[in-house]
């Protein structure tokens, strides 16, 4: 099993884009590889047109993605018509990623990502709704699973997405529901006599009935 922080594991496969090296086709980009159960069913064309739309705001944070079932290549290129045809897409246009075949369930399984609960007509089990996040080192960052009822939010992909490249590069954590542009907490590990330095935008402590200064908000380091 996965632990974040854990090199993501490399991995050749068929794609509607030809066969690829997973990590050659990552680069030094970021990376989102995401599953779902099969083509050609309603929520699953509802996602992949919705990654469709979103592909200019991938494109801004560096982010390559790639999708993955358990149908074939063939079934998969037919499917991208009506999934470009949902998301109001020229359906002439070449599909802007790729979407793996994984008709025996090695890299789902690999991946821990097969939904025991869903069948496909031959009694085999589908990929569940999973998403990952990898980074430019190939690191592990982040994982979503959903069953196949519930279609997944990508809008709170891309969020998070924000907030690990932010993360990464400044002394701040994000709060609740905290999204691009809104206050950071600064961390806990960040002590008093650099606060000033290390923001000199400033920092607001929050008061709370403990006493304890531990709550310390300030803008946002990237808008």
């Amino acid at each position: 099993m996965l632990l974040l922080g854990d090199f993501f594991p490399n991995f050749t496969a068929n794609t509607t884009a030809g066969q690829i090296d997973f990590h050659e086709y990552l680069g030094d980009s970021w990376g989102i590889l995401f599953s779902h159960p099969s083509d050609f069913t309603p929520v699953c064309t509802t996602e992949l047109a919705r990654v469709l739309t979103l592909m200019p705001e991938f494109k801004k944070r560096n982010t390559k993605v790639i999708g993955l079932s358990c149908d074939s290549i063939q079934s998969h290129e037919d499917w991208c018509k009506d999934i470009q045809a949902y998301a109001g897409c020229n359906e002439d246009e070449k599909f802007p990623y790729p979407i793996i075949e994984d008709k025996n369930r090695e890299i789902a399984k690999m991946l821990c990502m097969v939904d025991k609960d869903e069948l496909d007509t031959a009694g085999m089990p589908l990929t569940a709704r999973a998403a990952f996040i990898i980074d430019p080192l190939k690191k592990f960052r982040l994982s979503f699973l959903y069953p196949a009822t519930t279609g997944r939010n990508f809008d709170e992909i891309l969020r998070v997405l924000d907030s690990l490249q932010l993360t990464d590069t400044a002394k701040v954590a994000t709060p609740v529901d905290w999204k691009m542009g809104e206050d950071c907490m600064v961390l806990p590990t960040v002590p008093e006599d650099q606060i000033a330095k290390v923001f000199p935008q400033g920092v607001t402590i929050v008061p709370v009935p403990s006493g304890k200064g531990y709550l310390r908000k300030t803008k946002c380091p990237k808008h």
